[in-house]
C-alpha cells in the first residue's frame, strides 16, 4: 500500500478490479489467490508505468514478514540452515514459489521461479521474489551480506537506479535463471542470534499448523522442472529425488493423478519457449539449449511439431529482431 501510495495508484480500485478488499490488509496471515496476486502486480505496474514496483515492494520487506516462519528463521545457526527452512516450510509462505539452492565451489545460486496456473512470466512477481530473498539474506547477515550478482532472464528496465540501490551488487539481465549468486562462505557465517532450543520449539509449533490443502503432486513436479529444466537437469532421477521418491513410485504417482512425466515437461518447455522466443536477446541456440535440447535442429523440429512452424519464423511472424548473441 506504502508503494500504491507513492506511485499515486487508486489502490482500493486495483483490488476491487481483481476481486479483492482492502480488508485483506487487516489480516496478515491471510491467503491470497497467487493470480490474483500476480494480475494485480501486473496490472499496477501497467497503470502507474512503473517498471520497478515490484522491487519497490520487495525493500520495504522486513524478516517479520515472513510470518510465523520468522519465529524460526530468526533462530537458525546460519543461513545455510535458514534457506533450507524457507524451503521445507514454503507451503505457509507461497505455493506458487519454487526456490532451488546449488552449490558450486566457492559460490551457490540461489534460483527462483514464480510458477502460477495462468503460465504467465511476470517480471513485477519476479522481482518481487528475488528482493525478498536479498532482503531476508541481509536481514540474516547484516553487513557479512555480500552477494556477487542479482539475476534476471527478462530485460534490463530503462534506468537501473532502483535495482542498484536495494542489491548493490553486479546486475545480469537476459540469463538463463532467475535468482541470487553468492560466496559459498555466506552460506556459513554464523548467526549469533540463533538459539536451539527455541529453533526446536518454533519448529513444532509450525508443524502442528493445518495447511490450507496439500499441493498437488502435479503442480510440485511443475515448480521443479521450472527450476530444472535451464540447468539441463529436468530428468526424471533428478525430479524424483527433489520428490524424495523412487522413479518408480513419481511415476506411479503422476499416473493416479492422469499425468506422465514426459507430458508435464512437454508442457513446461511450452510455457518457457514463448519467454525465450520473446527476448530479442537470446539466438535461438540459447533457447534450445535452456529447454534441454543440446542440438539445435531438435529443438526445432519439436517445435515444429508443437506450433506448426519454425521458431526462426514464429519470430520474424511476431516482429522480434535478435538483439544480439551471447
Amino acid at each position: 500500500m506504502e508503494v500504491a501510495r507513492h506511485l499515486g495508484l487508486d489502490a482500493p480500485g486495483l483490488l476491487a478490479q481483481l476481486g479483492l478488499s482492502s480488508t485483506i490488509f487487516d489480516a496478515p496471515g491471510q491467503r491470497i489467490p497467487v493470480t490474483a496476486a500476480v494480475a494485480l502486480l501486473n496490472e499496477s505496474a501497467r497503470v502507474s508505468g512503473c517498471e520497478t514496483l515490484g522491487l519497490r515492494m520487495a525493500e520495504l520487506r522486513q524478516l517479520s514478514d515472513f510470518g510465523e516462519v520468522s519465529l524460526l528463521l530468526r533462530h537458525q545457526r546460519t543461513l545455510r540452515d535458514a534457506l533450507q527452512v524457507i524451503v521445507q516450510y514454503s507451503h505457509l509462505l507461497s505455493d506458487a514459489l519454487a526456490i532451488h539452492v546449488e552449490e558450486t565451489g566457492n559460490t551457490v545460486v540461489i534460483r527462483e521461479e514464480v510458477v502460477t496456473d495462468t503460465h504467465e512470466y511476470s517480471r513485477q512477481a519476479t522481482e518481487l521474489a528475488i528482493g525478498i530473498m536479498h532482503r531476508f539474506c541481509a536481514a540474516m547477515l547484516g553487513a557479512q551480506w555480500r552477494p556477487i550478482s542479482a539475476n534476471f532472464t527478462h530485460s534490463a528496465p530503462a534506468s537501473l537506479n532502483i535495482h542498484r540501490r536495494i542489491f548493490g551488487c553486479r546486475l545480469e539481465f537476459d540469463v538463463e535463471f532467475n535468482g541470487i549468486v553468492c560466496p559459498a562462505a555466506d552460506l556459513d557465517a554464523v548467526n549469533p542470534q540463533a538459539n536451539e532450543a527455541m529453533a526446536r520449539i518454533v519448529r513444532h509449533y509450525l508443524d502442528s499448523l493445518p495447511t490450507e490443502g496439500e499441493l498437488s503432486l502435479v503442480f510440485k513436479v511443475r515448480k521443479t522442472l521450472f527450476l530444472l529444466l535451464p540447468m539441463g537437469r529436468a530428468t526424471i532421477e533428478q525430479v524424483a529425488q527433489t520428490q524424495g521418491m523412487s522413479v518408480r513410485t513419481l511415476q506411479g504417482r503422476l499416473e493416479e493423478c492422469g499425468a506422465t512425466f514426459s507430458d508435464l515437461l512437454n508442457s513446461v518447455r511450452r510455457e518457457m519457449v514463448f519467454r525465450y522466443l520473446e527476448n530479442p536477446s537470446y539466438a535461438l541456440g540459447r533457447v534450445a539449449g535452456m529447454l534441454g535440447y543440446s542440438i539445435p535442429s531438435s529443438f526445432t523440429r519439436w517445435f515444429i511439431a508443437q506450433f506448426g512452424t519454425p521458431p526462426a519464423a514464429w519470430r520474424a511472424q511476431h516482429g522480434i529482431v535478435l538483439r544480439k548473441e551471447r
